[in-house]
């Protein structure tokens, strides 16, 4: 006890004290938690990826055909050109000067050389001149100098004497055989050429013969060596020198010379093959650009095609010659650009819009469509000038749709921002861009219709064509070019605002949003579900509508979607209708079925209404916001009526046992939108005014404001970011609402009072 009793000491006292975590201490306690990591860490690929694709380590490329510069551009660097001209020209030449590829028959040596052994044993066979076959013997002749007489008849005699001396000796036909076939060895080897073809190498050919001839495959000669003309003189010089009778050789190059044909034949698959080698060895030519020495584009004048190519060009060597230094250093400022955005919207969605953080389909959505909007952009300003607009129109839309106007604001603002450092877009096309995105954000609030989406797209394009007349006459742009990019951006605006309306559905579905259009659709009386309230619980139906009425009016006086609330209300009961006698709307005077149960059945029967009804939303597939209504519309509220049977019947029996209050409380949640808040308070006033005898505009004002009381004191609204004044704001619409429809009637004669 003594130490129970025992004081503690002043360190002791001040120790306990713990003051809350300052700023840094919370961001500590922040990146601790796995969640918060999980974002960062996709924040961090996101960033990756952004500067991967727009290649963030090195400046953009910013100059585009029909683009008129304002002043000289001169070359900036050392580069070249591919020159396509001059590099076909040194092929053409190459393929010229490859050496054509002949194929080489030497039958037709083989022959003449066997037909000229059978002609020499005519001539040697013969007894004497006058047995010689003169035809023959004619053919032996030479060809005299011209001037030179006929010999006579004895000087054939002698010279056809002189002739078979030469074979008399024995086996002399033999060795002439050696003597010509050596002779002739470079005929058959690289064979004789009659002609050159068309567009074939003038001085050297390749020669391919038969490798079971035993000469070569492949051999390069000269032209001159295989030509007829020049070979038959080398033939006559060999054979004069060879067989050592001038008057001998004369003769057999008289036979043979008439009979020497070309043997050579041009192969054109394998002359084009090696023409083709010939022009792929040719490297590519360049036309050098040196530093300062030349004028890439005159100002004033539209960039062509063949400019922005050379600006290309020497754009990619800049690049390539940009030192590591400088690439580390644009890729930090880069990086730092993404982090202060990502600061920037972070804190503003953790404070506006704090489940896009908390669930992580719609976080992971959200980075999705910024990296999408990226990637379009950059690759469609590639192929069109302006036609980034876009992806960042299309953005803007769907985060209007999405979420509302202010972060659809900060988002485009952001993602331009990141667009146009990225493409290299100077001060007047940045402020383009921004004001015709502004444009199509403020007027695009709701979508009731389904040409909205279509004229935001018409009214931005105007917005765009007025800001670029605008902001370029500021900055000093030509008039031509000022018309030309204010038609291409209106039209790329008229073309967003097309393709927004084609991909509503698929934004809503993926953002899980319902936009005023949908909402109509899904409020039509037709619907399955609402026939078949109508048919089994008649009176909850036109409890519904009248609560649909009621807080419609109520939704918009506080700014939230009055529509939204309005086909919520239509559907909030659906689950009655499962056990609709059990509701006192649907019930007839003297017909109560809770008399015969217990009031905690009773209140199970009533509670079960809000889970039948989302089973039954889910079933028939519709929207996550319709099915919270049906979840949230009664909150954490106590069922009062059989919560206070119980408590007189537990006063009657003492011995029974303890009420329970919990187990008289609806499950919940409790509202978490303000038009969830609304539904629950016109639900509620809505089925308490039926019960009044007399509703007058003083009672209902009492009793509007008796039940947001209980309410607010209940804690229901604690979740939805309800004010005060706006619950004020609601219970006045309420009554207003509930007094025009209870208002006084004219007494007829003979009319009871109901």
């Amino acid at each position: 006890m003594a130490n129970g009793n025992q004081k503690r000491t002043r360190q002791q006292r001040v120790a306990v004290v713990e003051l809350p975590p300052g700023v840094w201490g919370t961001l500590a306690g922040q990146l601790r938690k796995g969640s918060v990591l999980l974002r960062l860490a996709l924040c961090t690929l996101v960033a990756i990826l952004l500067w991967g694709f727009t290649q963030g380590w090195a400046p953009p490329f910013s100059y585009r055909v029909g683009q008129i510069p304002q002043r000289d551009i001169v070359v900036q660097i050392d580069f070249q050109q591919p020159d396509s001209k001059l590099t076909e020209e040194k092929r053409d030449e190459a393929r010229r000067l490859a050496i054509s590829v002949y194929d080489q028959d030497v039958e037709p040596l083989v022959q003449l050389r066997a037909q000229l052994r059978l002609d020499l044993s005519k001539l040697l066979s013969a007894e004497s001149f006058a047995e010689v076959d003169q035809e023959l013997w004619q053919q032996f002749q030479p060809t005299p100098a011209e001037g030179t007489p006929d010999p006579t008849e004895e000087e054939r005699q002698q010279q056809y004497q002189r002739f078979r001396d030469a074979f008399a000796e024995d086996g002399s036909l033999d060795i002439f055989d050696e003597q010509l076939s050596a002779v002739m060895t470079p005929l058959d080897q690289w064979g004789l050429l009659g002609e050159l073809s068309e567009g074939v190498n003038l001085e050297k050919i390749f020669v391919r013969t038969g490798e079971e001839k035993g000469f070569a495959a492949e051999a390069q000669r000269e032209v001159t060596e295989v030509l007829l003309e020049s070979a038959a003189a080398r033939l006559q010089q060999s054979l004069k020198e060879k067989l050592g009778s001038v008057e001998l050789a004369q003769r057999i190059y008289a036979r043979i010379r008439p009979r020497l044909e070309p043997t050579l034949t041009l192969n054109s698959e394998a002359t084009h093959q090696a023409q083709d080698e010939a022009a792929d060895a040719v490297e590519t030519q360049y036309k050098p650009f040196r530093l300062g020495e030349e004028t890439l584009a005159k100002a004033g004048e539209p960039l062509s095609a063949e400019v922005v190519e050379l600006l290309r060009l020497e754009h990619e060597e800049i690049i390539a010659q940009q030192d590591l230094g400088a690439r580390i250093r644009r890729t930090l400022a880069i990086l730092g650009m993404y982090v202060a955005l990502y600061t920037l919207c972070g804190f503003y969605i953790s404070m506006r819009e704090p489940k896009v953080l908390e669930e992580l389909p719609r976080f992971v959505a959200l980075l999705s469509l910024v990296i999408l909007s990226v990637v379009l952009s950059c690759i469609l300003n590639q192929y069109a000038r302006g036609a980034d607009l876009i992806p960042l129109l299309l953005l803007a839309m769907t985060s209007v749709i999405a979420y509302h106007q202010e972060m659809a604001l900060l988002l485009s603002a952001s993602v331009t921002l990141i667009v146009t450092i990225s493409l290299g877009h100077d001060m007047s096309q940045a402020l383009v861009l921004m004001a015709t995105i502004s444009g199509s954000v403020l007027v695009l609030k709701e979508v009731r219709t389904r040409g909205k989406l279509l004229s935001v797209g018409f009214i931005a394009a105007g917005v765009a064509l007025l800001t670029t007349f605008g902001v370029g006459t500021l900055f000093g742009h030509p008039g031509a070019e000022l018309w030309q990019n204010g038609f291409m951006l209106a039209v790329w605006s008229v073309i967003a605002g097309s393709l927004m309306t084609v991909l509503l559905p698929t934004v809503e579905s993926v953002f899980g949003v319902q936009t005023d259009l949908s909402l109509i659709a899904l409020g039509d009386p037709a619907h399955p579900l609402l026939q078949e309230l109508i048919r089994r619980a008649p009176g909850t139906y036109n409890h519904s509508i009248t609560v649909a009425s009621l807080a419609e009016a109520a939704a918009e006086s506080v700014g939230a979607r009055g529509l939204l609330v309005r086909v919520g209300a239509y559907f909030h009961d659906i689950g009655k209708m499962l056990k609709p006698g059990y509701f006192i709307e649907n019930q007839t005077p003297g017909d109560n079925r809770h008399d015969s149960l217990v009031p905690a059945m009773s209140t199970l029967v009533i509670i079960a209404h809000v889970k039948d009804g989302a089973d039954l939303a889910r079933q028939n597939k519709l929207p996550e916001p319709i099915i919270d209504f049906i979840q949230q519309h009664h909150g954490t509220t106590l069922v009062e009526y059989f919560y206070r049977q119980a408590n007189e019947q537990k006063e009657k029996d003492p011995d029974s046992g303890e009420v329970d209050e919990s187990s008289f409380r609806y499950p919940g949640p409790k509202p978490q939108t303000k038009e969830a808040g609304v539904l629950m308070l016109a639900d509620a006033v809505e089925s308490a005014s039926r019960a009044l005898k007399e509703p007058t505009p003083s009672r209902i004002e009492s009793i509007v404001e008796d039940l947001a009381m209980k309410r607010l004191l209940d804690g229901q609204f604690d979740e939805c970011g309800l004010t005060l004044e706006e619950v004020q704001k609601i219970g006045e619409s309420l009554v207003k609402s509930l007094t025009a429809v209870y208002h006084g009637r004219v007494k007829y004669p003979g009319q009871e009072t109901a």
